[in-house]
């Protein structure tokens, strides 16, 4: 059998994640403990405890799922889970940052901080209302994609997240994306969407926030992960600190191929996949995408001792 892990991008937060990984094991509260000295600030005490609309501002909520994740794998390690036994690791957007800490590419501290700087500045990129995302349901990558280039009349409108055959997001002004949700409906599409997010991810638009992701992440140290990780903009698994880094600032304004990234996994030879941190929203698209794959959830401490038993 062999085996990928995968991380949850935005979307998945919710309050009181990872609270009873916490709990339950050391390794994991170290994990909170270890974000909130690195952001000077008590993230945890917001997860758990706080308002999801506070929690979901996207400065909050990448570090935060960050945070989830690397819990759930420090409770994995606590069970004696190696991460060797994986072949590969890779995330949903921000979920990148938490599958390179995973592999020892990048800090706890360090992650946690350049997913603070990456949202801040993804939302200091574009005035709330000037941009919007939507999702597409039922057309695939090439009709969206062309769907989106008649909606642009000269404004941004983009293919942002290729996640599954039936699941296409689009991103860029809002007058554009509501355009495109038009267009779609009239090629076919079974719906079209527009998603409660707060500014206009993975297009054009973001090219401010790519331009200080380069500044932040030029500063932070790479080392080379322990097990390939398939970056999102590539679809392909990259191990070069300096690729890592590049992709890395390309990815706030590229697209996110997971359906790709999952068929190469497969292709590859993976046969198993685990969702690690918040929610089970990706093992819906790998199921989608590649319905001989096997996934397991682990964000609980029951998912985390189902997961090693299995």
């Amino acid at each position: 059998m062999s085996r990928a892990l995968v991380f949850p991008g935005q979307g998945a937060q919710a309050i009181g994640m990872g609270q009873a990984l916490a709990e339950a094991y050391p390794a994991a509260a170290a994990v909170f403990a270890e974000v909130d000295e690195a952001l000077g600030e008590k993230l945890s005490a917001l997860i758990w405890e706080g308002d999801i609309d506070t929690l979901t501002l996207t400065q909050n909520a990448q570090p935060a799922l960050m945070a989830t994740s690397m819990a759930a794998m420090r409770a994995l390690e606590a069970e004696g889970f190696t991460l060797g036994s994986a072949a590969f690791v890779a995330g949903h957007s921000l979920g990148e940052y938490s599958a390179l800490a995973a592999a020892g590419s990048l800090s706890v501290a360090d992650a946690a901080r350049l997913l603070r700087t990456r949202g801040q500045a993804m939302q200091q990129a574009v005035p709330v209302g000037v941009g919007a995302m939507a999702a597409v349901l039922g057309l695939d990558l090439e009709t969206v994609r062309a769907v989106a280039a008649e909606a642009a009349q000269g404004e941004v409108c983009e293919a942002a997240n290729d996640n599954d055959p039936a699941q296409v997001v689009v991103s860029g002004h809002k007058a554009a994306v509501e355009r495109a949700c038009e267009i779609a409906k009239e090629k076919g599409a079974k719906r079209a969407l527009l998603l409660p997010v707060s500014a206009p991810f993975h297009c054009a638009l973001m090219q401010p926030a790519a331009d200080v992701m380069a500044e932040a992440l030029a500063q932070v140290e790479i080392k080379a992960p322990a097990v390939p990780v398939v970056a999102n903009v590539v679809a392909a698994p990259v191990s070069a600190p300096e690729d890592i880094r590049r992709l890395l600032v390309e990815q706030v304004t590229g697209s996110v191929r997971w359906r790709e990234s999952v068929a190469a996994m497969a292709a590859a030879g993976v046969d198993e996949i685990w969702e690690i941190g918040a929610g089970k929203a990706l093992s819906g698209m790998i199921r989608r995408i590649e319905k001989s794959i096997a996934c397991k959830a682990v964000g609980t401490p029951d998912e985390v001792k189902a997961a090693l038993e299995g």
